[in-house]
């Protein structure tokens, strides 16, 4: 009896597999997953459904519907009870497993950009199941579809900005290149986290960033009282002609990285950082002024070279001491991008190279994408 409901629940997801390919993927998973529920309550009971039997352990006691959340969507399950409420589904966890391996494995074949051709044989050494080139392209295509309409969304207003770069190897008329992403998070009022945007291309580093930051106002992007990135030249010409009236805050972590160029004996390295730690850390403009003041002092006959960036380089840094105290440390520097650059390199570490840019993007904002969604309920601080 059992082996009866199992052949019969294959059939019907095999069936929905065979009428609408692709698109009856979460019909099948949701038909194998009740299934295998069913299945591993007979064996906990000791016997099938309606069936007798002297090796029967306890009774089934209907089932209780519970709509799981996955990447295929909403999944409506029964999943079965028992009369002693003892018994809950390991092949729930398991199949809960397996749909995401599943996913995730055809989701990153099309985020890294390879041909239809090698994602159809990974499929079917996964699935068992026969997918055509025509149906791939066309999960793929729906996946670009759902990722532009997030890039392209509408914003708003965003109190504070944190602007960063990275940099991916890219193919490109048969050379290996560095494309740069830019990323842009904002926070609003409310002291809420959002990617606002990202961009990928191989073009100028001004021109890019001009176009960027462009689109996010053109997206409407505004409210912006601070923005926060580090030196860079082409970022900076693009910050003033697109945002000209924001004031502007220097990367203090980068500052400090920087520094480090202009410290002529390893021995100064140590306290040079801690005192440029100790400016930073002030608690208002006049007190980091006067450290900055005594630091300038302290290492003028030492170290001139880092003395004379440092008089025009630090206080850059300083923009942040405008902000309120308990959202200063926040963002003051660009680790909440950061933070983000780290998970899309944790994941193009297995790409290595991208095909074309478009790959690249594609990888990108999925991440982003996901990683957005997550910092929907979260603040960053208060108001």
């Amino acid at each position: 009896m059992a082996q009866h409901y199992e052949n019969k629940s294959i059939d019907d997801a095999l069936e929905l597999l065979t009428t609408n390919g692709f698109d009856g993927l979460a019909d099948a998973v949701t038909v194998l997953l009740n299934s295998a529920m069913v299945a591993e309550r007979s064996e906990y009971l000791g016997a099938a459904p309606y069936e007798r039997s002297a090796q029967r352990t306890g009774y089934a006691n209907g089932f209780k519907d519970k709509a799981l959340k996955t990447r295929l969507g909403s999944l409506p399950l029964k999943v079965p009870q028992t009369r002693d409420s003892e018994f809950y589904p390991q092949s729930l966890e398991k199949g809960l497993r397996s749909e995401r391996a599943l996913l995730l494995s055809i989701a990153e074949m099309y985020v890294q950009g390879v041909s239809t051709r090698r994602v159809k044989k990974i499929v079917e050494e996964l699935c068992g199941m026969s997918v055509s080139s025509s149906q791939v392209s066309r999960a793929a295509a729906q996946l670009d579809e759902l990722l532009e309409a997030w890039r392209n969304r509408g914003l708003g207003q965003y109190r504070y900005i944190v602007l960063d770069a990275q940099y991916e190897k890219v193919r490109q008329a048969g050379q290996v290149l560095d494309a740069a992403v830019l990323i842009a998070c904002g926070v609003d009022a409310r002291g809420h986290r959002d990617v606002l945007g990202c961009s990928v291309s191989l073009s100028e580093a001004e021109v890019h960033w001009r176009a960027f930051l462009s689109e996010l106002k053109d997206r409407g992007l505004c409210g912006i009282e601070y923005i926060v990135s580090d030196a860079h030249e082409g970022l900076q010409a693009a910050r003033k002609a697109v945002f000209p009236s924001v004031p502007w805050q220097r990367c203090q972590f980068h500052l400090q990285q920087n520094a480090g160029k202009y410290v002529p004996k390893m021995a100064l390295r140590a306290p040079v950082a801690a005192d440029i730690r100790a400016i930073f850390n002030a608690p208002d403009l006049d007190e980091a002024q006067h450290l900055l003041e005594k630091f300038l002092s302290r290492y003028e006959d030492t170290a001139p070279a880092l003395v004379e960036w440092a008089e025009e380089a630090i206080p850059e840094g300083f923009t942040a001491f405008g902000l309120p105290a308990s959202h200063r440390r926040r963002v003051r520097t660009t680790n909440l991008v950061e933070r983000l650059n780290e998970e899309i390199k944790r994941r193009t570490r297995v790409a290595r190279l991208f095909p074309n840019e478009t790959a690249c993007l594609r990888l990108v904002s999925a991440v982003l994408m996901e990683i957005s969604d997550d910092w929907q309920n979260r603040r960053l601080f208060g108001r």
